[in-house]
């Protein structure tokens, strides 16, 4: 008889994305076990191309906080709290470790399981759970996602590293395209404008078309900013993350800073440059089987040729048509 799971990871996108891997070991060690995931809308339509994930329940936390005395607030939350108590879990599993994710799972069920008060971002969200697990904070986030689960779970994680995510990938007849990920929420994370121009033209001269997505107004404005001039750049319109989703996984390269969608690369297997020069690379760079490569780290700002070099050790061969590298 199936047994039913409710994962709670809610934001942000590359913490969900780190979450994946520890659902399809899951669901590799439980074939009986039917997922359910609590994750913000936003991040909805992507948690469904996972297909060890039967259901997708979606809530609107960042949304909700800016409008609490709207009576559709609170409709809303309602009729999460409706969606939470359709089904019956055998257990509730919160792998974010924060208040606001703790008072889902309280809310989900009678079994809840959870980071001790040592291993969670906020202690006070492991009084809500029935059951604390202790995970280690040296590990890399998916590492943690992983061991948490795994401990849950009782098995141990896998040596393959396996997002789940299976879309179509760039085919050889395809114009090369190359992704910059420039725009992060962090002022802090961001690489100077000035070396994203470098870098963009220094692709196009060898054969590459260059995306520039963008998020919001002022990404978009940067991205406008620096395809100017530049034949082979194009900003695309914006869109819903699974459709992000797809144009990453067609991409021959992506290079970017420290932002979800370079996770999502990397769970796509894309060829990629990540760029740090904020956060830690151990503790949340790109982790996937595709070639990629990691510059920089707190308090450093690697040059364009630095990243145009890391380039050429890629797997992928970025000298598409450039008459100076036969």
């Amino acid at each position: 008889m199936a047994s039913h799971y409710l994962i709670v990871k809610t934001s942000s996108l590359g913490d969900v994305i780190h979450a994946m891997p520890a659902v399809t070991e899951w669901r590799a060690h439980r074939a009986d076990a039917l997922i359910d995931w609590v994750v913000e809308e936003a991040y909805a339509p992507l948690v469904r191309l996972h297909p060890g994930v039967r259901r997708v329940i979606p809530v609107a936390w960042r949304r909700w906080r800016h409008h609490l005395m709207q009576a559709r607030t609170w409709h809303e939350f309602a009729e999460l709290r409706e969606a939470l108590h359709e089904t019956r879990y055998a257990a509730v599993i919160d792998a974010q470790g924060l208040l606001k994710s703790a008072v889902i799972s309280w809310l989900a069920g009678r079994r809840r399981i959870g980071l001790d008060a040592a291993s969670a971002r906020e202690p006070l969200a492991s009084r809500l759970y029935t059951e604390r697990l202790a995970v280690p904070w040296g590990l890399h986030a998916v590492e943690r996602c992983r061991l948490l689960l795994a401990q849950a779970g009782g098995y141990q994680p896998e040596a393959v590293l396996d997002y789940g995510l299976n879309l179509p990938t760039a085919s050889p007849q395809e114009e090369p395209r190359c992704m910059l990920l420039h725009a992060t929420a962090v002022a802090a994370k961001q690489w100077p404008e000035s070396h994203w121009r470098a870098l963009a033209e220094a692709l196009q001269a060898r054969g590459l078309r260059i995306e520039l997505p963008h998020g919001n107004a002022a990404e978009e404005a940067r991205a406008h900013r620096l395809a100017a001039g530049l034949p082979q750049a194009f900003v695309p319109a914006r869109a819903a993350i699974d459709i992000m989703a797809r144009r990453i996984a067609s991409a021959r390269l992506v290079v970017g800073v420290d932002t979800g969608l370079l996770h999502l690369a990397a769970a796509l297997r894309v060829p990629l440059a990540a760029i740090f020069v904020h956060s830690d690379p151990v503790a949340t760079g790109p982790r996937g089987a595709g070639a990629q490569v990691v510059l920089g780290g707190p308090g450093q700002c690697p040059s364009p040729d630095a990243v145009l070099e890391a380039l050429d050790a890629l797997a992928w061969d970025t000298r598409v048509s450039d008459p100076a590298h036969p």
